[in-house]
């Protein structure tokens, strides 16, 4: 298990140049508009998204990356016993991944994510929550529907 921190950036190229001299190493995976790094020291998967139309260095979301698809299904029940709203558990292509999630809000503001990545994927969005097999490879507002 480890924390995820999504930030929202200006501009990618300069942002990946800054974050590899800072972490010690290269994205583990980079796409159009998209860059994340799955640090092992500390334990931490770190992604930022290019979107000049917001405030650059705020963040995008939170997430906890578990083992299993199984673990994201124990961690929403125990959120909704907690008496949290939950989106569900969701099968969902976003950020260039396959994967197994439910999000949940924070009063304050930010969204989280649970989940487990179960495979890479081309393309940034699959619009699964309207039934459809709508791609698209990076526009922000199919950002906004799967990462925040």
């Amino acid at each position: 298990m480890r924390v995820q921190l999504a930030m929202n950036v200006r501009d990618l190229n300069e942002s990946i140049a800054f974050y590899s001299k800072l972490f010690g190493e290269q994205p583990a995976k980079v796409k159009e508009g998209y860059a994340n790094w799955a640090l092992e020291n500390p334990p931490l998967k770190f992604v930022i998204f290019e979107r000049p139309d917001v405030a650059a260095g705020t963040i995008n979301h939170l997430g906890i990356e578990v083992e299993s698809a199984e673990e994201v299904v124990a961690e929403e029940l125990r959120l909704r016993n907690e008496g949290l709203e939950t989106s569900g558990i969701d099968d969902t292509i976003c950020c260039f991944a396959e994967k197994v999630e439910t999000w949940v809000d924070d009063p304050n503001g930010p969204r989280w994510e649970y989940y487990v990545k179960t495979a890479d994927h081309e393309t940034q969005f699959v619009n699964l929550v309207l039934g459809s097999s709508e791609m698209s490879d990076g526009g922000s507002s199919a950002g906004d529907a799967c990462c925040g």
